[in-house]
């Protein structure tokens, strides 16, 4: 069955929520330069003085925008050697679930712009069988083309609360095992570090 040419209030609506997306991923690149952390003299110091709350914004952060380049694994890695490395993989994968919204957002709005047309079709495919199994898969290994299935997941009109609680499931496992490895290795890697 055909789908029902958009009308002006459809047209509206998804105008807004493009904005709005743009708007969300302006602010949240440009709150970078207000953050009290100097991205470039990155050290773990920083990181036990903002405790839980810096990591969620770390994360948050990390995944929410793809012009600046942010630590968010290395943080949770060093992070991992002096907080609970379960807390870190919980709090931090809430923050990087939520950071994918940006995503989300300009697929849902149609405002995206996709490089690799090739890799998006097939994802967008996989989307369509078993769009909660992808994106669980995706957030669980470390990847470059997450930010393709919170793309594909907004146009395809996947859910937003469903698209959250199993981007968050994923990013969990992966940060609690990337924490644990910093709270096995930590005392190991800081000396080559320079820590």
């Amino acid at each position: 069955m055909a789908e029902a040419p958009p009308t002006k209030k459809t047209k509206s609506t998804r105008r807004i929520i493009q904005v709005l997306a743009l708007c969300a991923a302006i602010a949240i690149t440009l709150s970078l330069a207000w953050l009290p952390i100097d991205w470039r003299h990155w050290d773990w110091e920083q990181i036990k003085v903002y405790g839980y709350a810096g990591l969620f914004l770390i994360t948050l952060l990390s995944d929410a925008t793809v012009l600046i380049p942010f630590p968010g694994l290395a943080s949770v890695f060093l992070a991992g050697g002096f907080l609970n490395p379960l807390l870190v993989g919980l709090i931090c994968g809430l923050g990087s679930a939520l950071g994918e919204l940006t995503g989300y957002l300009a697929g849902y709005g149609g405002s995206a712009i996709i490089e690799d047309r090739e890799k998006y079709t097939k994802l967008e495919g996989w989307m369509r069988r078993n769009g909660t199994l992808t994106v669980f898969v995706l957030s669980l290994i470390p990847n470059p083309v997450f930010d393709m299935a919170g793309v594909a997941a907004g146009a395809l009109k996947f859910p937003l609360w469903r698209f959250i609680v199993t981007c968050w499931a994923g990013k969990a496992i992966k940060f609690t095992a990337v924490a644990l490895a910093g709270a096995a290795s930590l005392d190991f890697v800081k000396p080559l570090l320079g820590l």
